[in-house]
């Protein structure tokens, strides 16, 4: 299974001091919008994603379709098609894509309460 660029998801109380900390480890702004609340950091082909007031807990985020720089593979598996491999292997999910085609996504827990998010932007 092709899962695509990985990164985690934080869920920050306070987006620039979460920002000002990671940036003092290593890591650049690589993408986003801080009035939006949210940016992606970058050190080496580790990403982290700050999020204000987005998402409930922290998660593993993966995305078909991009490398570690957010730039389109040729070579990959939709995320309708992992859904449908997850689901033939047993595993629940708690968000589906619908049929068809391009941008989707789909949420699944792992046994210790981690959501995991395969996000599809392409």
């Amino acid at each position: 299974m092709k899962l695509g660029a990985f990164s985690i998801s934080l869920s920050v109380k306070n987006l620039s001091a979460s920002k000002d900390f990671y940036e003092k480890l290593g890591f650049t702004k690589f993408h986003g919008d801080e009035e939006q609340k949210w940016v992606i950091l970058q050190n080496g082909e580790t990403n982290i994603g700050l999020f204000e007031g987005m998402f409930p807990q922290n998660m593993l985020t993966f995305n078909p379709g991009w490398d570690q720089n957010a730039q389109n593979i040729d070579d990959f598996e939709d995320v309708r098609d992992i859904q449908k491999s997850l689901q033939d292997a047993g595993l629940a999910l708690d968000a589906t894509a619908e049929d068809g085609e391009g941008p989707a996504s789909i949420v699944l827990t792992d046994p210790d309460g981690n959501p995991v998010l395969i996000d599809q932007h392409r």
